[in-house]
């Protein structure tokens, strides 16, 4: 369990350290910054937290020494009977570390055998201080300890108010005025107990909640890093290999559109580093004209006529990414898997929803490996987040065609972890 605990503890730090060096090469930038997120990050990670082990009943025994004034007047004989005492000093210290230990599990302190036990050490301590008075009136603030860590909520009330009440009645009779300063120390003893111990456990749940956030903050990362990473290294893949296949086709007959070809594998190889990067630092925002023109390019490669139809109002940013993803991803699959002549892109707009088609009139089908496939599951995650919807599946007049729909006036795109909506 520690083990765990320091390897989430670990993760929250780099992931803290993370969105610090992001901010900072932010501001660098904008001309703001000065490159130190990094370094303080650095020294936050450098400094573990020190968390100590949870508190339990041994925390409590130690205020047993509060009894040694009455376990010294019945070893001196200065109480008569003194059996009865030493049976009562047996008794109530039992009881004590009896609920001290069942205090610090909840199911335990809850039991109606632990308030029992309460009420049994009330009944001994009454009778205890009103025989001998005294030293044994200290008894008292032990039982609001006991109290004070076994009871919660209105529980806790009526009984600290109510065992203030008993001991300065009981301390009254026995030693006088001076029994006020008994009732203070019980009715203190049980509610500062209940105060350290009810924020002991709200901070130990606070690190459970940070530890938790953290882990899951790791994991929604990674997923949008493999999602960005499989969109983006699938396609440009995917494009570079039908060019260098044109180009090796062409390379006998005609060296100029060979050359072409080349030129343009090392032009989607660069963009492809720019966009790798940009998906590492989660900065990368696609555009649905920038992928179209790439579609063309891809699709004409591959001797697949492209046939692109676009109406309506511009989008917001929001939805263009998402469209050019999908525009990439169904592209992507009429390239590697259809065998179509012909790949037909719309995009219709209106004024609360946009929709667009890819459509091809190939023979790959909707089998597993173009309708059910990892991009496309990626992709149906995301619109779903931003309000919208995809299908794939075979088209009406054969090949497959992939759907999306999204609205435009809210899309709420989920953004990627440690970037500010």
């Amino acid at each position: 369990m520690t083990g765990t605990r320091g390897r989430l503890r670990r993760i929250s730090c780099r992931l803290d350290a993370w969105q610090l060096a992001r901010q900072a090469e932010t501001d660098t930038r904008i001309g703001a910054g000065t490159g130190a997120g990094g370094g303080a990050a650095d020294e936050a990670c450098e400094r573990p937290e020190r968390i100590g082990p949870p508190p339990s009943g041994f925390t409590l025994l130690p205020w047993l020494l509060m009894g040694l004034g009455s376990l010294a007047n019945i070893i001196q004989g200065q109480n008569d009977s003194s059996w009865i005492g030493g049976a009562g000093l047996l008794v109530f210290n039992s009881l004590y570390i009896y609920v001290a230990f069942r205090s610090f599990d909840d199911e335990r302190r809850k039991a109606p055998s632990t308030r029992l036990a309460l009420a049994v050490m009330a009944l001994v301590t009454c009778a205890l201080a009103l025989a001998y008075g005294g030293s044994w009136l200290l008894f008292f603030p032990l039982l609001g300890l006991a109290a004070g860590a076994a009871l919660r909520g209105r529980w806790l009330g009526r009984w600290g108010w109510s065992l203030a009440v008993v001991s300065g009645v009981v301390a009254g009779l026995k030693d006088g005025w001076t029994g006020l300063n008994i009732a203070y120390g019980t009715f203190l003893s049980t509610m500062v107990t209940a105060a350290i111990l009810s924020l002991s456990d709200a901070v130990r749940q606070l690190r459970a909640a940070r530890e938790e956030l953290a882990t899951r903050a790791v994991a929604e990362e990674r997923l949008r890093f493999s999602r960005d990473l499989h969109d983006l290294l699938g396609h440009t893949l995917s494009v570079i290999v039908v060019k260098a296949e044109a180009a090796r086709r062409l390379a006998p007959r005609d060296l100029d559109s060979a050359l072409t070809q080349v030129s343009d594998i090392e032009s989607v190889g660069r963009q492809a580093l720019t966009e790798v990067r940009e998906a590492v630092t989660g900065y990368r925002e696609g555009s649905l004209a920038t992928e179209l023109d790439r579609a063309r390019s891809a699709l004409g490669a591959a001797d697949v006529d492209p046939v692109v139809h676009r109406s309506g109002p511009p989008l917001p940013p929001q939805a263009e990414a998402l469209l050019g993803w999908v525009v990439r991803e169904a592209v992507t699959n009429v390239v590697r898997h259809s065998g179509a002549s012909r790949c037909e892109i719309a995009v219709a707009g209106g004024a609360d929803r946009v929709r667009l088609t890819v459509t091809d009139n190939g023979t790959g089908g909707g089998g597993p490996v173009r309708g059910t496939g990892t991009g496309l599951t990626g992709l149906t995650e995301r619109l779903a987040t931003a309000g919208g919807s995809l299908t794939a599946g075979a088209g009406p007049r054969g090949g497959f065609s992939v759907t999306a729909e999204l609205p435009v006036r809210e899309v709420a795109e989920e953004p990627p972890v440690g970037v500010p909506a």
